[in-house]
């Protein structure tokens, strides 16, 4: 099966797969892929998440995002963000078209792309009423979120160095810190989460914990899922460990919410 990581992007783009019209749900994921900010793991957190999404009726969204510090560029910390508000955006404004319930517009995201799925999911907007983009008139906020093995955090003691190197450079103010790291900025308006992580993975199991944690302290819906082993970044490929059926658990927490 290919597993390409993706460098160098400078130009975002979405890659929509929709299921049948005899299978569709409604609902949709933006896909975070993974890479540390340094690039994407487009096939392995991207392209066949999407697919498996259809399986289950399903709309699947990858997001190839800008990355920071690509080769000859250097982009503002802003800019994954932006690009995967827009995607949200892009789902709500064609959603008719892509057979799409408004209201069931989640965001999906694996290791670094957690992050940027966290931070959209506690850092949205409700749109520009009086854009002459239409697209920018719509909500940002996603409806739900599905953080697998993320990076949550930027605190030093448990954020990863690389991702946040990456993104917010190697002396940030503790500002720029604090408003990268997503567990301090949940709000009873953070849609409601589903959560995966492993004790052996090297993004520290703490980022999940401490989202958790947050979510519960807003009052706001979530699961988690923790297992003994499993390391990092294994998307729903199998690898005969018990971690690699979280998927299973997602769609029964997808049924208990509504959404399949």
């Amino acid at each position: 099966m290919p597993d390409r990581r993706i460098r160098n992007v400078t130009v975002p783009t979405i890659t929509v797969y929709r299921p049948s019209p005899e299978t569709n749900t409604g609902a949709a994921f933006v896909i975070c892929p993974g890479g540390g900010y340094a690039g994407l793991a487009i096939d392995k957190e991207g392209h066949d998440i999407a697919r498996y999404l259809n399986s289950l009726g399903v709309t699947g969204i990858v997001l190839k995002n800008r990355l920071p510090r690509p080769e000859g560029f250097v982009f503002n910390h802003d800019v994954p963000i932006s690009d995967a508000a827009r995607a949200v955006r892009l789902a709500r404004h064609h959603a008719a078209d892509w057979g799409l319930d408004s209201d069931r517009i989640g965001i999906m995201g694996f290791s670094a792309g957690g992050h940027l799925a966290s931070t959209l999911a506690t850092q949205f907007d409700a749109g520009e009423p009086g854009s002459a983009d239409p697209v920018e008139r719509e909500s940002s906020r996603p409806d739900f979120q599905v953080l697998v093995y993320p990076v949550v955090s930027f605190r030093e003691e448990i954020g990863h160095g690389g991702s946040r190197t990456r993104l917010i450079g190697k002396n940030p103010s503790a500002e720029l810190v604090d408003r990268y790291s997503s567990e301090l900025n949940v709000t009873a308006e953070t849609p409601p989460a589903f959560l995966v992580h492993t004790h052996d993975d090297h993004v520290k199991v703490e980022n999940s914990l401490v989202y958790y944690e947050a979510l519960r302290a807003a009052g706001v819906p979530a699961e988690m899922h923790i297992y003994e082993v499993g390391g990092h970044g294994y998307g729903i490929r199998p690898t005969g460990k018990p971690v690699a059926t979280w998927h299973h658990r997602m769609v029964e927490w997808m049924k208990q919410r509504g959404l399949l």
